[in-house]
Parts: C-alpha cells; structure tokens; sequence
C-alpha cells in the first residue's frame, strides 16, 4: 500500500518536473508576443480618472481570463479535428489588429485636432457619458486581448505538441495564467506611478532623495503613457505582420532580403491599408442598412 502511494508522489513528482521544463521553453517562446501584449494594453488602459483605472484594469484582466478559458479548450479541439482552422483563425485576427493599428495612426494624422478646436467641439457636441466610453474603451481592449492570447495559446502548444496530453493543457493553462496575471500586473504598476510618487513626496515632507524620485515619477508618467501609446500602435501593426509572416507561405517566402521586423511591419501596414476603407465601409452600409 505505501509503496503504492510512493509510486504515485514519484510520478506526480515526474510530472511536475516535466511541467516545469515545458513551461519555462513555452514562456520564452512567448516573451516577444508577451511584451507586445504588455505595450498594446498599457496603451488601452490609459486616459481614464485615476479612481478608475484599477476598476477598468480588473475588468479587462477578468474579459482576458474568460478569453483564454475559451481559447485553451478550443484550441485543442481544433489541434485534434482539423489543425489548420487554427491559421485561418490567426489571420482574421491579424487583420483586425492591423485594422486597430492603421486606424490609430490615420487617425493622429489626418483627424488630429489642435486643443482650442477640441474644446469648441466639446462645446458644440457633449462628450459621450463617461460610463459608456469606458465600456466601450474596455470592450475593445478586451477584443484586442483575445486576439493576442490566440497567438500566446497557440505558440505555446506549438512547443509541447511532442508531449503527452496532460503535459500539454497543465503547459498551456500555466503561461496562459502566467501571461495575463504578468502583464496586467506590470500595466497597474505603470498606470499608478503618479500615486506611488505622490505619496513619496508626502511621506519625504518634499525634501531629499525620496521626494526627487516622487517628482520623477510623477512627471514621467505622461511620457511614458505617450510612448506607451507609440509603442502600442507600433506592436498591433507588427504583431499582425509577424501573423501573416508566419501563416501565409508566400508571404513567409516574399522579400527575403528584407530584414524580419521591416517586412512584417510592412505586411502589417498594407493590410490595415485595405482593412481601414472596408471597415469603415461596411459600418456606413449597415448604418444606412439600420435607418
């Protein structure tokens, strides 16, 4: 009976160890995805009141839990009955995101107003009510995360898909955890550096060391969301290139001189390009469709 039992602890021992080796292979195969997953939603959970910007973080951190708890099962189901579902899943959502990313950057250039014609509009058109901007910013942030953890679930079963079953779904469900509590996590420390600095220049009666590094943080924190923003737009384009780069053979194939990123951020761009004009298209037909 206790030999039994201590057969058991070895195997669950075993078990364990495996586990840990595959989910240290799959966690780095996913730190690039993961760190273009960390500017895109840093960039999304920003420019809310500052009481509401852990409440929307937690909002968009449960929408991406119950996002991989959808994509795991299916994944697996469509590895089983038909594997290549799985690209054609990958490239729809390659355009989305190269659709999000185009339209951000059309947006500052040609539609970017200066402060006094913001403040006229403001004037002449009420601002959409703070509840359902924040809704609908929260809605797209989580759309955007269910594209990005398609891609974080399936590169990490593409590194276990020579292990056994239990291996594989144990694997996957702990960098799917690791990616969403890591980036979420590391997104509330950057959107609360100017409480963590304000607090330290409180604490320090604004004088010395800690009071300086207050003022740092507090300053820096409009920097760092503009760049957030800048790097953000710039991981959508080249997160849906790098999609198309590696599901579309020809294009894989295409430009093999051009450097990796240069070609994918080029995909990225030309297919925004195209997705821009049809998206906005289709909403003014189904506009005209719903009068």
């Amino acid at each position: 009976m206790a030999s039994g039992f201590f057969a058991i602890l070895d195997d669950i021992a075993a078990l364990m160890d495996d586990v840990a080796v595959t989910s240290k292979i799959a966690t780095k195969q996913t730190a690039g995805i993961l760190g273009d997953d960390l500017a895109v939603n840093a960039e999304k959970a920003t420019g809310f009141l500052s009481s509401r910007e852990i409440p929307v973080l937690l909002k968009i951190m449960k929408g991406s839990f119950i996002n991989k708890l959808i994509i795991v099962p299916i994944a697996f189901l469509l590895q089983v009955v038909y594997p290549p579902a799985i690209k054609f899943i990958l490239i729809l959502g390659g355009l989305y995101l190269a659709y999000e990313g185009v339209e951000k950057i059309i947006e500052y250039f040609f539609h970017h107003q200066k402060k006094g014609q913001e403040v006229m509009k403001e004037v002449e058109e009420p601002s959409m009510d703070g509840e359902v901007a924040e809704a609908a910013k929260v809605k797209s942030a989580i759309t955007t995360d269910f594209i990005l953890s398609i891609e974080i679930v399936i590169i990490a079963l593409g590194t276990v898909l020579n292990q056994s079953l239990l291996i594989q779904i144990i694997t996957v469900s702990i960098v799917s955890i690791i990616a969403t509590i890591g980036v979420y996590g590391i997104v509330a420390l950057i959107v609360r550096m100017d409480d963590a600095g304000y607090k330290l220049m409180k604490r320090s009666n604004e004088k010395g060391f800690f009071n300086s590094l207050g003022e740092i943080l507090v300053k820096a924190l409009p920097i760092v969301i503009k760049i957030l923003g800048v790097v953000g737009t710039i991981a959508l384009i080249l997160v849906s290139g790098g999609i198309f780069d590696h599901n579309i053979d020809t294009l894989h194939h295409f430009l093999p001189k051009v450097p990796e990123m240069a070609k994918q951020f080029l995909y990225g761009m030309v297919a925004g390009l195209i997705m821009v004009p049809l998206v906005l298209g289709g909403k003014k037909v189904y506009a005209m469709v719903k009068k």
